[in-house]
């Protein structure tokens, strides 16, 4: 009876102890599909277990625990492989239970899955291949349970992924190799690779689970690593500067004279003296070089020298504060000092513009001389007859400058397809009439039909008819240029150039007066070059508009609001501030629209109302905003490019497009102050071997 009971106690704790190995493995249904597989299953419990642990003497006499091993083999036939919940814990339906995120394996995971050990592998392998029979063997209700389960994911790859590692030695290495089958992937697995959810494709026919392959995404990550740790290298590198020593120079200068500036470093006159030779040395090394390599070769030992003379000042001074505000003081100084600068070389800038170079100024008078000393039979132009013809091409060119003349005219020729039907007009004013009309007496422009006219002949153009000549005359606009004090003061300083008040820079505006006879002229300006032939302007139709020209709206200044005062009712009440610009310098007239729309009287209206100059500063372009308001056809932007004179970032493409060049600003072509690059496209145009420019040493 004892012996019966001590037996029924044992049975009862072995059942204990197997009872969560047989539950929560899930064996038991797997191994009963078999006899083979459910004593292979015994064996291993034989195998797990230690009988020695289990082993008590009862009486002297050993357990015997094949008796156990029989009652658990009955228990696997009484259940017949059915496979139960556990009633105690909480059951998770399929619903709820959802796919892992995130990948499974991290990449500190990753050495573990490759130190996995041969037995680990084969281990694992047995189990999925009991994991795949039992899914197999599950009905369908089970199936989406059992392929949703999270520790079927992990134990699967954690196979897989154990299984490459095993084949090929090139995929254990993080940054992959070529033969690898991470190129084979189709690119919807590579997109999906990238999704940080683990991606499971269920096939219909095989009903096999397959996963992405974990190596691409390491490789991939890693590639991306390493381009990060490249860029980052990249950015990291010290920048190498080609004037590192000349800053370093400059700046023991700066702080050398703020020494210099303190109290407690002037009471040290020791100090100073050898202070003040550092400077010199430092200077003299400086020189005039911007790069070290251009510093002699003693200058890191004055550099040297120099510091070690700081660092005793550093000594004599260690009041940071006081420092700090000299060095405040010295920076708002170079502020002051730096807007002086600026505003006198925008004033000699101007000055430079206004001044007639010494050649220039040489050659009216040389051409003069000739032309007095001509007979008064050699001082007329051929072909007087084409001058009011209006089916010819007519231009239009009022200038006191003979060589810039001489390049409008010499470029337009060149281009023009028959120049027998140009016809150019030109006027100048009475200083430089002889010198122009003796210019092109010596040099013809080829076939073409050249006039020169002198404004002091056009009689009706007077201060009664005129108002512009009233306000060119008076007290006020003489004291307005010719007052040095106002020069500082003035913020709009290139109005005050004395081309404004000449009478030749408003000619523009009675161009129906000048040419009665003619219905279309082109208007040029002499700081222009013509690189294509321009008949086509005439055979433009401009729609009934009296002009034509090219918007200049691209940029925020050239609009309606920089030129004219909007502050006053009379401009804002009719004008747009924002209204598009336009440019004078190549701008194509009907006349006949000009007579009989009468612009003239327009223009003198609003030159009456600005007397006072209180609707616009001095000039032509505003007025010609204004005369021209809503009679402006726009050409297309190749027919002239501007910015030559101020702009030497015009792009060469538009450049060599163009149908006109204008070196619109102070930087004209024919100034030493010009845009270098610029310079050719006009100096091309003049012969500087001609005698005359030679006698008045006129160079490129």
């Amino acid at each position: 009876m004892k012996m019966k009971l001590r037996k029924s106690v044992l049975f009862l704790l072995m059942t204990a102890v197997l009872a969560p190995i047989v539950l929560y493995t899930n064996n038991l249904g797997t191994y009963y599909t078999s006899p083979s597989s459910r004593n292979e299953f015994l064996e291993e419990v034989s195998s797990f277990v230690s009988f020695d642990c289990f082993s008590p003497c009862f009486d002297g006499q050993r357990f015997n625990f094949s008796y156990v091993l029989e009652l658990l083999d009955f228990l696997l036939q009484t259940f017949g492989g059915e496979i139960r919940p556990l009633n105690i814990l909480p059951q998770e339906s399929s619903a709820i239970l959802k796919e892992p995120l995130g990948a499974v394996y991290s990449d500190n995971s990753i050495q573990s899955v490759l130190n996995y050990s041969d037995d680990s592998i084969r281990e694992n392998s047995r189990i999925t291949r009991q994991l795949t029979e039992e899914s197999l063997s599950t009905s369908d209700g089970n199936k989406q349970d059992v392929d949703r389960n999270p520790i079927r994911l992990l134990v699967t790859d954690t196979v897989h992924e154990a299984r490459t590692d095993g084949e090929s030695s090139k995929k254990i290495e993080l940054a992959g190799g070529k033969g690898s089958d991470e190129a084979k992937i189709d690119p919807e697995k590579e997109n999906n690779s990238q999704n940080p959810e683990h991606i499971l494709v269920n096939s219909s026919g095989g009903k096999e689970t397959k996963h992405v392959q974990h190596s691409y995404r390491r490789s991939t990550k890693n590639s991306r690593r390493e381009q990060g740790k490249t860029t980052t290298e990249k950015e990291n590198e010290p920048t190498i500067l080609l004037d590192a020593r000349v800053r370093h120079l400059k700046d023991q200068l700066i702080r050398s004279k703020v020494y210099l500036s303190l109290s407690s470093t002037r009471n040290n006159p020791h100090f100073i003296r050898e202070l003040r030779l550092r400077m010199k040395e430092v200077l003299r090394a400086i020189g005039d070089a911007t790069k070290d390599s251009e510093l002699p070769k003693n200058a890191n030992e004055k550099l040297k020298a120099m510091e070690r003379t700081l660092a005793k000042g550093k000594q004599i001074q260690d009041d940071c504060a006081a420092v700090v505000k000299k060095l405040r003081a010295m920076l708002h100084s170079s502020e002051e000092q730096l807007q002086a600068h600026k505003k006198q070389t925008l004033f000699l800038t101007h000055l430079t513009a206004k001044t007639v170079p010494k050649g220039l100024h040489c050659l009216p008078l040389r051409l003069s001389t000739e032309f007095f000393m001509l007979n008064s039979s050699r001082r007329h132009f051929p072909n007087e007859e084409k001058l009011i013809d209006p089916k010819l091409y007519h231009y239009a060119l009022f200038s006191d400058n003979i060589l810039a003349a001489a390049v409008v005219v010499n470029s337009t020729i060149t281009h023009a397809k028959d120049p027998s039907n140009h016809v150019f007009h030109i006027v100048t004013d009475r200083l430089n009439y002889a010198a122009m009309k003796m210019w092109f007496l010596a040099n013809p422009p080829g076939k073409a039909t050249i006039q020169v006219q002198n404004v002091e002949e056009f009689t009706w153009l007077n201060s009664s008819y005129s108002p512009v000549l009233k306000q060119l005359g008076s007290s006020s606009m003489i004291d307005y240029y010719f007052k040095t004090h106002r020069v500082e003061s003035d913020p709009n300083l290139k109005f005050r150039n004395p081309k404004y008040l000449s009478i030749m820079n408003h000619l523009r505006f009675y161009l129906p007066e000048i040419f009665p006879k003619l219905n279309k002229v082109l208007f040029l300006d002499d700081d222009i070059v013509v690189q294509k032939d321009l008949t086509a302007l005439w055979s433009l139709d401009l729609k009934g508009k009296v002009i034509g020209v090219i918007e200049t709206c691209r940029d925020s200044f050239h609009r309606f609001d920089r030129y004219l005062n909007f502050s006053n009712p009379l401009i804002s009440k009719i004008f747009e501030p924002h209204a598009c610009g336009w440019a004078f310098g190549m701008n194509i007239f009907d006349l006949k629209e000009w007579r009989k729309q009468n612009i003239t009287d327009v223009y003198h209206r609003w030159q009456n109302l600005n007397h006072d100059r209180l609707l616009w500063k001095l000039g032509t372009l505003p007025p010609g905003l204004i005369t021209f308001w809503n009679h402006t056809f726009t050409l297309d932007k190749s027919w002239h490019v501007l910015g030559l004179g101020y702009n030497p970032n015009v792009p060469q493409k538009e450049i060599e497009r163009a149908a006109v060049i204008h070196y619109n600003g102070n930087l004209k072509p024919w100034l030493e102050i010009s845009i270098s690059k610029f310079r050719n496209y006009w100096a091309k145009y003049v012969d500087y071997n001609h005698l005359y420019l030679r006698e008045c040493n006129i160079n490129p």
